[in-house]
């Protein structure tokens, strides 16, 4: 993907980079497979603030994703790459051959007027999903299911790629963007490929005001408040916390382990950033 730069000729141009857009399609997205999405400024049901920093940000609609792929044997030709403001990758509209119309999320390399199909007799080509028994050790691929038939959580944000590494039992061992290799059922389906739009990490937002668009508002330090505020707050002139960094309600912010699904730890064979 190409990233394109603009000229200095103010200070919020020097850095701004965006993404090529240039292949995508220019028409709106297929409004029957969109809902409205309200925004919630960060807060709960009672109004308090759960979540810091959240609020104002572009009104956008959701677009309504088939992470199932549960239309298999019927074929489908992709109409239109299109910008999804609420993820990172592409996404792709297909017109199945019964006439009914998806969007999934579109893999590297996927173009205009490809065919795609959801089947066990597909072959390896990105786009084609298929249950992980019949994918072929070495394989790249992304969209994975974690139980069958509930459709897909793992690797789905921009240029992510996972591989199969090997089939043992009823389980495919696969090998995360993470480095983790967690087992996976045979059943569970997964798409061939990788995530469209790999240069996502290259842009640069380049001005304060491009992350207000995105529903983010500006995010204070906890050095800079008072000791009333925060634990890492006072101090004379300019003071580095004097512990370890923490939460206003002194929970460390880097190096605590929150994981708390136990049941899980048996299909983890190798923990992410081991060797």
């Amino acid at each position: 993907m190409a990233i394109k730069k603009f000229k200095p000729r103010s200070p919020g141009r020097r850095f701004y980079e965006v993404a090529d857009f240039s292949n995508l399609s220019q028409k709106g997205p297929e409004r029957k497979l969109t809902v409205s999405k309200s925004s919630t400024g960060g807060r709960n049901n009672s109004g308090r603030i759960t979540t810091r920093f959240r609020g104002g940000g572009h009104k956008r609609r959701l677009r309504v994703i088939d992470f199932k792929r549960t239309k298999v044997g019927v074929p489908a030709r992709v109409a239109s790459i299109e910008y999804d403001p609420n993820r990172s990758a592409r996404i792709a509209l297909l017109h199945y051959a019964d006439g009914e119309k998806a969007y999934i999320l579109a893999p590297d390399g996927l173009k205009v007027q490809d065919r795609v199909v959801s089947s066990r007799h597909a072959d390896i080509q990105p786009g084609n999903n298929l249950p992980l028994r019949y994918i072929p050790s070495g394989t790249t691929i992304h969209n994975i299911e974690m139980k069958i038939g509930k459709g897909a959580q793992l690797v789905r944000s921009a240029g992510t790629a996972a591989q199969v590494m090997a089939k043992e039992g009823n389980y495919a061992h696969i090998r995360m963007p993470s480095s983790e290799i967690r087992l996976i059922h045979l059943d569970c389906r997964a798409t061939v490929g990788q995530v469209s739009n790999p240069g996502h990490t290259h842009v640069s937002l380049g001005k304060a005001g491009r992350v207000r668009w995105q529903g983010r508002r500006p995010h204070n330090r906890g050095v800079t408040m008072n000791p009333v505020d925060h634990p890492m707050g006072g101090g004379e002139g300019r003071s580095s916390g004097g512990r370890h960094p923490c939460s206003p309600w002194g929970k460390l912010a880097k190096g605590l382990k929150t994981r708390t699904n136990k049941r899980s730890d048996k299909f983890i064979v190798t923990k992410r950033g081991k060797k």
